[in-house]
């Protein structure tokens, strides 16, 4: 079942879009990019697959995209328009996993800890701007302060997985064969296109069960 509702944050109003599980055993919260929304293939995907496994997916739209602009505010701004919807999250009783896809990924590193989650998801994070090795935001990513999972594409441009620096324990980095920023596969691979969300989704639907203690079915 699919339900959503208007969150009032400083920015402006955030939807959340609830995909949820009959029997649901944690939230996992996903905020999207900042030049995409919630229609992104890996978190449709996730969406639609990890109810069935007892997780109910919220995905969530920032002020700006509800506003309906085009391109997204600075992340000052992002974080005050996440911070209220992962707080109303965290008080439904139910373990909470945030994350989301690059902006987005940002932002749920760093107000994760904060909000009442109990861990991080960053699917497609940005390490760095494409050819810019040197500006590296990996500090955001290993400050967390919350067991945090990575899942990156292996021909991203922001920052391949050998890219990303020595993670602390309690976070993990998942490599995907030829997925690029947005985890699209050229036709050429080996791989196809199914097959990589399918690997997005059982690596993010083992992670998360085993954070909250529940077996993997």
């Amino acid at each position: 079942m699919t339900t959503s509702e208007l969150v009032a944050t400083e920015a402006g109003d955030a939807r959340i879009t609830y995909h949820r599980a009959a029997a649901a055993k944690a939230v996992l919260a996903l905020g999207h990019g900042a030049g995409g929304g919630i229609g992104a293939r890996d978190l449709v995907a996730l969406a639609q697959r990890l109810p069935a496994r007892g997780i109910t997916v919220a995905l969530v739209e920032q002020p700006w995209r509800v506003a309906g602009k085009k391109l997204g505010p600075a992340p000052r701004t992002l974080d005050l328009g996440w911070r209220p919807v992962a707080e109303r999250l965290a008080g439904k009783g139910l373990p909470l996993v945030v994350g989301g896809r690059s902006a987005g990924a940002r932002v749920a590193c760093r107000t994760g800890a904060a909000s009442g989650a109990v861990g991080v998801v960053a699917l497609a994070f940005p390490l760095h701007p494409p050819g810019r090795p040197e500006r590296s935001r990996a500090e955001e990513l290993l400050e967390t302060g919350l067991p945090t999972l990575v899942v990156q594409g292996a021909a991203d441009p922001f920052g391949g997985p050998e890219e990303f620096p020595v993670l602390p324990r309690g976070h993990e980095l998942v490599g995907l064969p030829y997925g690029n920023h947005g985890f699209e596969v050229p036709k050429r691979a080996p791989v196809g296109q199914e097959e990589v969300l399918g690997l997005i989704c059982s690596a993010v639907g083992d992670w998360v069960l085993g954070l909250v203690r529940i077996p993997a079915p």
